[in-house]
This record gives structure tokens, C-alpha cells and sequence, in this order.
């Protein structure tokens, strides 16, 4: 497998982070404010300022370590005042944190962050509208080790109780597809309804990783060949694929029937699968007539992809040779066969 760069640590700061670092950025506020102020108007050294602030602000009342003049009592005053208020604020806002249920939440995604992190050659679905949704659940029929990236509350929690992994944020940012793993992933998706943010996210996935192979979902004809250029490998219109398959179920029902029956679904008499020769393969080099005999006894193979070229129903003496990619039709144990000597 080859090596893949570590992606750095992502630090997000979102809407909870921000709730809770408000309240402490004001208590560490008053505390300096307060140890600057006994030290500029008492004249006291920094651990005597210190003292006093604290035991000011957790209202403990030891007591004046020094006497104070005019001045210092009154700026006491505004401490007490600052010091009792932020600190009510602050204990309210914990609180209410933890019994809205914010901390479980927390580490729910922390847990779920590690199994994203030790996910590799995963495929990352960014939007789970209704198309997304489609594609979550063929990968999860297939098995397909897969993340989903949304920014919307609602389509996160219907990803989350679907037994998905998710990343919730804008899948156009960095950080948010580095947080998915993208440069780990092998295959992204991109389903979001906007033309738009398809291709800012395919635009980003291409930068950050090379290898990844892109499949977008284009709303209207003039963006897919935008979201060819930004980097795409495929490129879909589910309008143009759902008004194709009404007209070629009425023209041709039966040939359709016959298609969905070798497709992957609920049955598995008879399947449809691509396989590529490797390096090393006791297949490459061999005429497809005597692999057909052979180790793909019981398997059809449809055709060929050498390159850019697509050989479609190959002849018997055609030499099958490393990274040939190869179309095969049979029954599951026939395609595990094949697999396996490949």
C-alpha cells in the first residue's frame, strides 16, 4: 500500500468551542486586569496581586493582605463586581452545556473523529440530500468504508442515526475534507445540490490530494465540463440519468430488467464487477482464452480497459497485461475466483 502524507492536526473552532472559551477569556480578563491594577495602584509585588484577585473572585474573604488606600478599595469593588458576575456566567454556562447535552455530543465526535483518522483508501461523500443519501446506502450495502461531510445540522443527524461516519462542516474548506482524511481517501464524492460548491469541493479535493478519484454531481449541462476542468473524473446528472432510464423503460423494459439483475442489489445470482491485473499477477501475460478456462471459469468478461482504450467483448487471444482493468459478469463465487487469482 502506498505511503501517504500525514495530514496536520485540524483545530476548528466552532459555535460550542466558542461558547465555552467566552466565559474563560473573561475570567483570565478580569484576573489580569485585576493583578495589573494592585500592581500599578498598591504598588504590590505580582504574587501579592495575584493572591488578592483570587481569593477576591472565588469570594473566600481572607482578608486585605496589605492595607489599601482610597483607590485600591474602590477598584476592589469593581473587581468584586467584574470577578462575581464572570464567574456566575461562567459556572451558568458549564452547566447549561453539559445538561443540553454539549459535552456528550463532544465526545461523541471525538470518538468518531479517531475512527475517521485510522480510516485509509475510504471514499468521502460530501452532501447527504437526497441524492447523497442514495449513494450512503449503496456504499454501506457494499461495504465501502465511507465518511459523509455536511454542513447541515439536519442532514448530519439523519447521516448519524443512518450509522454513518460524519464530518460536520462546509466540504469547499480545507480543513473541514483534511478532517475527513482526505489524503488518505481513494475515491471523493460530491453530490452537494449546489453546481457551485461542486466545484469549489472538487476544486479543493484535486489540491489536496492528486490520486483522488472524483465523481460530481452536476445540476445543469453547462457545469460539467466546469467540473471536468477543476478536475473531475466522472461526471453525473441524476435529471439526465432519471429522464434515460424512464425512456428506456418504456422503449426497452426488458433489457433494462436484464441490466438490473447484473447489477449489484438485494439478489446476487448474478453480478457485475470491474477488477485491475496487478504487478506480479500469474494472469498478466496470459490470452484471455485461457483465462476464461481457467481461473475466470464461470465468469463473462465483457470487456477490457488498457489505457484510454475500452475493448469491449475482447477475443479470446487477446494478452492480458498488467493494469488492464476488467468487466466481469457471473455469480458471486465466480467473481471471488477471478479476484483471487488476480
Amino acid at each position: 500500500m502506498p505511503e501517504h502524507p500525514v495530514a496536520p492536526p485540524v483545530v476548528r473552532f466552532d459555535r460550542e468551542v466558542v461558547l465555552l472559551l467566552r466565559p474563560v477569556a473573561l475570567v483570565v480578563a478580569v484576573v489580569v486586569l485585576g493583578v495589573a491594577g494592585y500592581m500599578v495602584l498598591e504598588r504590590w509585588s505580582l504574587l501579592d496581586a495575584l493572591y488578592m484577585v483570587i481569593t477576591t473572585l472565588t469570594t473566600v474573604g481572607y482578608g486585605e493582605i496589605r492595607p489599601l488606600t482610597p483607590w485600591g478599595r474602590a477598584f476592589t469593588m469593581v473587581i468584586i463586581v467584574l470577578g462575581v458576575g464572570t464567574m456566575l456566567y461562567t459556572l451558568t454556562t458549564l452547566v447549561q452545556y453539559a445538561v443540553e447535552g454539549g459535552l456528550e455530543r463532544r465526545l461523541v465526535r471525538g470518538r468518531m473523529q479517531q475512527q475517521i483518522d485510522r480510516l485509509t483508501e475510504h471514499v468521502i461523500l460530501c452532501g447527504y440530500g437526497r441524492v447523497g443519501r442514495q449513494v450512503a446506502q449503496e456504499f454501506q450495502r457494499e461495504r465501502v468504508p465511507f465518511v459523509v461531510v455536511d454542513s447541515d445540522e439536519a442532514s448530519i443527524a439523519r447521516a448519524q442515526a443512518d450509522g454513518c461516519l460524519v464530518v460536520h462542516g462546509n466540504a469547499v474548506e480545507d480543513d473541514v475534507l483534511l478532517a475527513a482524511g482526505i489524503r488518505r481517501a481513494r475515491i471523493l464524492v460530491t453530490a452537494v445540490d449546489s453546481d457551485v460548491d461542486n466545484v469549489y469541493v472538487t476544486l479543493s479535493a484535486r489540491g489536496l490530494n492528486s490520486r483522488l478519484f472524483i465523481v460530481a454531481r452536476a445540476s445543469r449541462e453547462e457545469a460539467e465540463a466546469k467540473l471536468q476542468r477543476a478536475g473531475a473524473d466522472r461526471v453525473i446528472s441524476p435529471y439526465q440519468i432519471g429522464g434515460r432510464r424512464m425512456a428506456l423503460l418504456a422503449l426497452r423494459p426488458l433489457a433494462v430488467e436484464f441490466v438490473d439483475t447484473i447489477l449489484p442489489g438485494p439478489t446476487e445470482d448474478m453480478l457485475l464487477e470491474e477488477f485491475e491485473v496487478r504487478q506480479g499477477s500469474s494472469l498478466a501475460g496470459q490470452p484471455l482464452g485461457t483465462v476464461r478456462n481457467g481461473t475466470a471459469s464461470g465468469a463473462i468478461i465483457l470487456a477490457v480497459r488498457r489505457g484510454s482504450q475500452l475493448i469491449r467483448n475482447p477475443s479470446a487471444d487477446l494478452v492480458l497485461q498488467a493494469g488492464d482493468e476488467l468487466v466481469a459478469m457471473g455469480s458471486k463465487q465466480a467473481l471471488q475466483a477471478l479476484e483471487r487469482g488476480l
